[in-house]
């Protein structure tokens, strides 16, 4: 394929489109839409960056609606799928840095080995208000998985961006709540 997206196979240009779904390649030699993020790398990066199990996702089918915007859904269907929503919005690919969604975090953040911040119940609080905050943090710098411990158990709470010793809340302004 040249880097244009043109089809090896016949010579049209194929490319995203905003209006449907259209399910992740497995492996960049099957890939027909330039920058396209395939589903081995996809694996690769919540393996890498969390520590979750490819094997988590095994019973998913990933997908690419617009601009990198990635979804997960349960199951499988034809490719492509002309439809407003397949499953959950999952992760924001065509950025110089991937960006979980809080959903997704929510969901499979309880699978995460590294690259998750422990937030006491103040911390936690700031975190859910939409407050950056300043925290000291020895692990990689960039998106974390926020966890706090509810129930006896620890339970991720959401996706915070740490640089320069401040843990910055990806909260959605909509999803945002104040704890008393």
């Amino acid at each position: 394929m040249a880097p244009d997206g043109t089809d090896r196979g016949s010579g049209a240009a194929r490319k995203n489109h905003s209006d449907r779904f259209d399910r992740l390649p497995a492996t960049t030699d099957e890939r027909v839409v330039a920058r396209r993020p395939t589903r081995e790398a996809v694996l690769s990066w919540w393996d890498e960056r969390f520590g979750i199990d490819p094997a988590i996702f095994e019973p998913y089918s990933f997908w690419e609606r617009g601009g990198g915007k990635i979804w997960l859904f349960y199951g499988d269907v034809p490719s492509p799928v002309d439809i407003d929503g397949l499953g959950m919005l999952a992760l924001r690919a065509r950025q110089e840095h991937w960006k979980p969604t809080l959903e997704a975090v929510q969901r499979f953040g309880d699978h995460a080995t590294r690259n998750c911040i422990h937030l006491s119940r103040p911390e936690a609080a700031r975190f859910f208000a939409g407050e950056d905050q300043e925290l000291d943090w020895d692990g990689d710098w960039g998106y974390l998985i926020v966890t706090h411990e509810l129930a006896g158990k620890r339970e991720p709470l959401g996706v915070g961006l740490y640089v320069h010793g401040e843990l910055r809340s990806m909260v959605p302004k909509g999803r945002r709540r104040e704890l008393g």
